[in-house]
């Protein structure tokens, strides 16, 4: 993903945080991603997904010693034209001292498919600072096409493309078994009127220390693009809950700005009871 600062005459720790708060809207959606097209491979998906109506994710977004935002992520069953779908919503806000030094507000909406997880549609919409955006994208997974309100154009595309939201949960219901250490999970983004090809390695099992307790998960590296933001292409972990839910627990960032973190703050209506160690 392009991170185009804007200038808004912040002095250099607003700046800082300014590329923070671009930095961990990112981080939320679960990917970082880097032009160019490559050979998608399609994981195993479970039979039973992970999650269900009615799911609530919030999370905490720390720099630091900064308390910066909050992100949630919320899942509802619903009717859309005609077809039984996922409604997910995700937004990142940000809060206190850090909203008055650059107010985000992002709200990312997905309907798609239950069973594939495959998008009908997405929606995007921008609050940060003075900055305004907003977009429909409509999917037609039939004939490889969609069609984005704001540039009123029809684009051709790979086939099992999906938008942001979608592949989080899309992530979610992947057959983790059939995972091996140094493998990786592949698919094909559409962002900003752009076709982005998403890679995320697998690490492996570690333990991570939670306000809940201390949870198993798997640990994914996905592929970053060195330059302004990151240092390296490993400047990105995520850890996944090692459980049937398969919630994200952690995700950290290693900045040229420092690191940031986002923490699982609260959960609501998990399908399955999480798992402590």
């Amino acid at each position: 993903m392009r991170m185009n600062i804007r200038n808004t005459g912040l002095n250099e720790f607003g700046f800082t945080y300014c590329i923070f708060m671009k930095a961990i809207i990112s981080a939320f959606y679960i990917m970082v991603l880097i032009p160019g097209l490559f050979a998608q491979q399609i994981p195993e998906l479970k039979k039973f997904k992970s999650f269900i109506s009615g799911e609530v994710l919030v999370y905490q977004i720390r720099y630091g010693f900064i308390h910066g935002g909050e992100a949630s992520a919320s899942l509802n069953l619903v009717k859309h034209n005609g077809k039984t779908a996922y409604h997910a919503r995700v937004i990142a806000q940000s809060k206190g001292v850090a909203d008055k030094l650059f107010s985000v507000r992002d709200i990312y909406e997905s309907y798609f498919d239950p069973s594939t997880c495959l998008p009908y549609k997405a929606i995007r919409n921008i609050k940060e600072g003075n900055y305004r955006y907003y977009n429909e994208v409509f999917y037609s997974h039939q004939d490889s096409t969609l069609y984005s309100q704001r540039s009123d154009s029809v684009f051709k595309v790979p086939a099992n493309i999906l938008d942001m939201v979608s592949t989080l949960y899309y992530i979610r219901s992947v057959n983790m078994e059939k995972l091996n250490k140094g493998g990786a999970i592949e698919v094909i983004t559409f962002f900003g009127d752009e076709i982005f090809p998403f890679k995320i390695r697998y690490t492996g099992k570690e333990d991570v220390k939670t306000k809940f307790g201390t949870i198993n998960c798997h640990r994914f590296d996905p592929v970053v693009e060195p330059g302004r933001i990151f240092k390296s292409e490993d400047d990105m972990t995520i850890w996944i809950s090692n459980d049937q839910n398969l919630v994200p627990v952690l995700i950290k960032f290693d900045m040229w700005v420092g690191s940031v973190k986002c923490e699982l703050d609260s959960y609501t209506n998990l399908k399955y009871k999480i798992q402590f160690k």
